[in-house]
C-alpha cells in the first residue's frame, strides 16, 4: 500500500518541461520514474494559451527481467565448457595468465571455483568462548568465461571441441593440440580426491 502511495504521488507531481522535454519528478530531472526506464511520447499536445503544455503523458515502463527459472522455480542450469579437475589458463581479471585447476562448478550463474585464483580475504570470529579471532584467505568464484582449458604438454591454452571415438565415447578435446580431455583415468583420481576431502 506504501508503494502504491508512492507511486500515486509521484504521478501527480509528474510535469514536462518544454525546453529539455524530460520528465521532472519531487524536483529530479531525469528519464525514469522510481528507477524505471520510461520512454517520451514522440507527439506532444498543443500549446494552450498560458504557456503550459496540457494532455495526458504516456509512458511505457519495462518489467523487470527475472532469471530463467523452471516451473518449479529451480534456475536453469548453464552448459559450460570446463568441468572439474580440468587444467586452465584465467584469461581476463586481476589473476590474469595464471594456471591452475578447477575444484568446483556452479552451473546456475556459469561460474567456476579455481584453486589459488581471485582469493578474499575473510575475517573469521573465534568459534568457542576465549579463541581469538583470525584472517583467512579463501577462494571465491569467478565467471566460467575468463579462464580458458590449457594443456601442460604443448603449454598452450586452446577453445574446446567435442568428438565421437571409435568406441562410441563422445568426448573433449582441444582444438589446437587434439588432446583428449575426458578419460576413465582423470575421473578415477577426480572421485578418489573428493571421497578423502
Amino acid at each position: 500500500m506504501a508503494a502504491m502511495a508512492s507511486l500515486q504521488q509521484a504521478l501527480s507531481s509528474l510535469s514536462i518541461n518544454g525546453s529539455s522535454q524530460k520528465f521532472h519528478v519531487c524536483g529530479l530531472s531525469s528519464s525514469s520514474l522510481m528507477g524505471v526506464r520510461v520512454s517520451m511520447p514522440r507527439s506532444f499536445p498543443e500549446v494552450v494559451s498560458d504557456g503550459q503544455r496540457r494532455g495526458i503523458i504516456t509512458m511505457v515502463v519495462r518489467r523487470w527481467e527475472r532469471k530463467k527459472c523452471k516451473p518449479n522455480s529451480l534456475p536453469v542450469w548453464e552448459k559450460l565448457h570446463v568441468k572439474v579437475g580440468d587444467t586452465i589458463k584465467v584469461i581476463a581479471g586481476s589473476d590474469k595468465g595464471k594456471i591452475s585447476e578447477i575444484t568446483r562448478v556452479y552451473r546456475h550463474n556459469s561460474k567456476v571455483l579455481v584453486k589459488d585464483v581471485n582469493l578474499k580475504t575473510k575475517h573469521m570470529k573465534g568459534k568457542q568462548e576465549g579463541e581469538s579471532g583470525q584472517i583467512v584467505q579463501i577462494e571465491a568464484p569467478i565467471h566460467s568465461s575468463n579462464v580458458m582449458l590449457y594443456s601442460k604438454k604443448e603449454k598452450v591454452a586452446s577453445r574446446v571441441g567435442h568428438k565421437v571415438l571409435e568406441d562410441g565415447r563422445k568426448v573433449r578435446y582441444l582444438l589446437k593440440t587434439g588432446e583428449i580431455l575426458d578419460s576413465p583415468e582423470d575421473w578415477k583420481r577426480i572421485h578418489k580426491d573428493r571421497k578423502k576431502e
